[in-house]
């Protein structure tokens, strides 16, 4: 255990330099001006020699990458994220402020799409053929090929302009104190961009679904159930479910990582203040210290799924937890497991099988003497 733990460790934290040495490197190749981007060209225009140098020099729009990083990493190491030019703040203080939207929007998102799509495949695949499969085939199969930006903002003509039944955007209502906005405001406004994200999600974990239940149905224990007398939903529920828990796990703890990038452009259609809102405004404006923060936090939460996946698989199925070293001790030197019997506890027909010599073979009469 304390191999892996080191192991895991050791993973995450080559992917966070990683992730960080491109973030940098996709910056400064970039060929946004800070300057321009954050001032403007009028303003910019505008000022002497001296004050755009000393504007430079405070962004580091003249300072090489490789000592921005290495100073940003030395700043890291000691628990400093540095400071976001844009909203001129600490940049653990702007992530904190805008984690909790993004955080409830992406994980009521990923409930409602895993939930939603394990059903919808399911369902296909015991009505392979009717109309029940096409419909969701042909749900899937649009909602795939479907910008998340257009799904968000057809929903937002539809039900914000035209029914008015949900705002235009922002996650509180305009013009009234943080301390007057309820629970059923703030739901009220992230139901759309939860919707947006849960509909596109579904396509995904719907088809891969359907296609692990069509081979759930064919297998040979459900024919050897429906033999028995079980309709399919029967065998499907008994028998085929507990094989379509792994594959949905290693979906769903993938699906984080498209359903972070999903949300980035929700919340810029839906004017969402969350970490996909900031993130675009840190890459348009150059503010490399914000967007590196942000793409740290993202690779954390993706590490963060793919190991709650390694360890559920454990607890779902047995077969799929680490053998004890007692156990690879024994098999390797040939000790019967758990359940053989030794010495005096031994059966006597167990000991008078094991102690009598093999009978030969009797003697073919009709072979030549």
């Amino acid at each position: 255990m304390v191999k892996y733990i080191a192991s895991q460790i050791g993973r995450f934290a080559l992917l966070l330099l990683a992730v960080a040495v491109v973030t940098f490197a996709l910056v400064s190749l970039s060929p946004v001006d800070p300057l321009q981007a954050n001032v403007g060209q009028a303003a910019l225009l505008g000022m002497s020699e001296e004050k755009r140098a000393a504007l430079a020099a405070w962004w580091g729009a003249d300072t090489p990458m490789h000592e921005r990083f290495i100073a940003w990493a030395g700043g890291l190491l000691q628990g400093d994220m540095g400071t976001s030019l844009r909203y001129n703040a600490p940049v653990a203080d702007v992530i904190a402020s805008r984690a909790a939207n993004s955080l409830v929007l992406m994980a009521a998102a990923w409930v409602v799409s895993g939930m939603l799509g394990f059903a919808l495949g399911v369902a296909a695949a015991l009505n392979e053929g009717r109309l029940i499969d096409r419909f969701v085939k042909g749900y899937c199969f649009i909602l795939a090929a479907s910008p998340t930006f257009w799904v968000g903002l057809l929903l937002l003509m539809v039900f914000s302009v035209w029914l008015g039944w949900f705002p235009l955007g922002f996650s509180v209502p305009v013009g009234v104190a943080a301390a007057d906005v309820t629970f059923a405001d703030a739901l009220h406004h992230m139901a759309l961009p939860a919707i947006t994200l849960s509909v596109v999600g579904v396509a995904n974990v719907a088809l891969h679904t359907r296609a692990k239940a069509l081979d759930v149905l064919a297998s040979d224990y459900v024919r050897f159930a429906r033999a028995r007398g079980e309709h399919r939903g029967q065998a499907m529920v008994r028998h085929g479910l507990r094989n379509l828990v792994l594959p949905a796990l290693t979906l769903q703890c993938a699906q984080i990582a498209e359903i972070f990038g999903g949300s980035v452009l929700v919340e810029e259609v839906f004017s969402y203040p969350g970490l996909g809102q900031a993130a675009v405004t840190a890459g348009l404006g150059g503010d490399v210290a914000l967007l590196a923060g942000i793409a740290l936090v993202s690779a954390a939460l993706v590490f963060a799924g793919n190991l709650a996946a390694n360890l559920i698989y454990g607890l779902v199925d047995p077969r799929m937890r680490p053998v004890r070293k007692l156990a690879r001790a024994t098999a390797a030197v040939g000790v019967p497991s758990a359940g053989a019997t030794f010495g005096p506890s031994a059966s006597p027909e167990a000991s008078a099988v094991e102690t009598t010599p093999p009978i030969p073979p009797a003697s073919d009469e009709r072979t030549p003497r």
